[in-house]
């Protein structure tokens, strides 16, 4: 942000935080902040992303605990197991509530989605919805079909590239388009991406999905200078309706299909069911906000999680042999791996436990708001604070983890550790309810990866771990590899094919 655009603007923030920061707030025991706070626009000069990294830097000297001025507001980081802990045991219904941001009214349905809404009445009625109707280990299972079909396509999409040797293949599209579908087909029962399908339509959507992503997390200058709202700096408040529109004809389209084609056995035709019995709770906005959640939350989550996977153990050929091995003496060579396979392949759920530790897909998780006064570490934090949870620095802490920057499954054999200290999905009551599911995709897709294919690297050089722009922490450079299948794949999944 350039500081000269504030400069015509100096005399009414100034005025306006003589007004905001009474004379009392000098006699609280508030964290420690960085130096350079500059007038009016305080911390943010010192800001650059990856954002992970840089609270990361300011912890390493201000301690676990320290604060930033964003223009007219206080934010706090979080970068402790100890001290998140705290936040989500002793202060979690204080910091339930959820900044109110410019994004959550445009594209949050005015704050009213399950990761948008202020915690009450409304979020608690969101969330048991959610957690039964959508995420229950009951509805989960009946979507298995759903999951298992479209790694077959994927694997068979692998297969056709590299049937007769090891072949160089683009992973990361393969990954997120495969996602999309298992979410979009639970949601409205049709496929968006694939060799069959629409690819103008897909194109479509995939573009609106970036555009709708790009305005995630704490980014917003209008969201801590009131005057650049009402100015509507950089016309972000106007990209954000115009997006929020054709996203709301998008959803509205398939609710409306449903509706006409009385289509039942799709997550949109039970809530339309649930609508005809409570048609004053269970409108058409609470329904698309429900599935811009699952589409927004649900699919790039779990691509970037299994492509940061694929991408470690291809730069660790030996914990990939591990993994190999492992599911070829608990799943054997006559079948593919299944969805009950998954919880007893356990050094592959190491491996996902610690690609959550070093790449979470939510390296700062979603921004809380402090309710009420309260305190954290001895810290006095004031109703309105934001708080933000460094859970990418919380998975680094040496304290807690032995050589914390190498990538080392067996870390979790056996350990009293374990994947607790972990929160790839947050901490508390506000914590993901999707767990389970993004579990289920990742943990499938990666087991059969591993077993159905041998894989290389392109090159003789690693991999690259770098991380690009953006909320859930995409990789710099999109994941190539080449892949050769294995017998596993020939013997049983094309012969079943074939004869189906």
């Amino acid at each position: 942000m350039a500081i000269a655009s504030f400069c015509t603007l100096l005399p009414l923030f100034l005025l306006l935080l003589a007004l905001v920061f009474p004379s009392n707030v000098r006699n609280r025991k508030l964290p420690p902040s960085p130096g350079l706070a500059l007038p009016v626009i305080g911390h943010l000069h010192l800001l650059k992303p990856p954002m992970h990294r840089i609270y990361h830097k300011f912890s390493e000297t201000l301690g676990p605990i320290f604060s930033l001025r964003f223009g007219t507001r206080l934010v706090v980081v979080v970068s402790s197991y100890a001290a998140a802990e705290e936040c989500f045991t002793k202060n979690d219904i204080v910091l339930a509530n959820r900044p109110r941001l410019i994004i959550g009214k445009y594209i949050g349905y005015n704050h009213t989605s399950l990761s948008t809404s202020s915690y009450g009445e409304h979020w608690r009625n969101l969330r048991r919805l959610t957690t039964i109707e959508i995420f229950s280990s009951a509805r989960l299972n009946m979507f298995q079909s759903i999951r298992q079909d479209e790694i077959k396509i994927l694997l068979r999409m692998l297969y056709q590239k590299s049937q007769f040797d090891f072949a160089r293949v683009e992973l990361k599209s393969l990954f997120s388009e495969l996602s999309f579908n298992i979410i979009m087909r639970m949601v409205a029962g049709k496929r968006y991406f694939g060799e069959s399908e629409d690819n103008e339509r897909a194109k479509k959507y995939r573009e609106l999905i970036k555009e709708v992503s790009k305005y995630g997390g704490v980014s917003n200058p209008a969201d801590f200078f009131p005057v650049l709202k009402w100015i509507d700096y950089k016309g972000k408040e106007k990209d954000m309706q115009r997006v929020s529109k054709k996203m709301d004809a998008f959803l509205q389209g398939l609710i409306d299909e449903h509706r006409r084609d009385k289509i039942k056995t799709t997550m949109i035709g039970h809530f339309l069911d649930l609508q005809e019995t409570q048609p004053e709770y269970y409108t058409d906005s609470i329904i698309k906000g429900i599935m811009m959640v699952m589409l927004l939350a649900g699919t790039e989550t779990s691509s970037v999680t299994i492509e940061w996977a694929m991408s470690a153990l291809l730069n660790h050929p030996e914990k990939l042999e591990k993994a190999r091995a492992e599911l070829d003496s608990i799943v054997g060579s006559n079948r593919l791996i299944d969805d009950t396979d998954v919880p007893k392949l356990a050094y592959l759920q190491n491996i996902i436990s610690e690609t959550f530790r070093l790449f979470p897909a939510a390296p700062l998780l979603l921004p809380h708001e402090s309710s009420e006064d309260c305190k954290i570490g001895g810290y006095d934090i004031k109703k309105g604070t934001i708080l933000l949870v460094n859970a990418w620095a919380i998975h680094r802490d040496p304290v807690i983890w032995d050589d914390p920057a190498s990538f080392k499954p067996e870390r979790f054999e056996g350990k009293e550790i374990g994947p607790a200290k972990l929160l790839p999905f947050g901490m508390g009551r506000r914590s993901c309810p999707g767990n389970g599911l993004a579990l289920r995709v990742v943990g499938l897709t990666l087991g059969s990866l591993v077993q159905c294919f041998e894989w290389q690297k392109i090159s003789e050089e690693m991999v690259d771990l770098s991380e690009g722009l953006g909320v859930s922490m995409p990789k710099a450079i999109p994941l190539e590899a080449k892949c050769k299948p294995r017998e596993v794949l020939r013997e049983v999944f094309l012969f079943n094919h074939s004869n189906g």
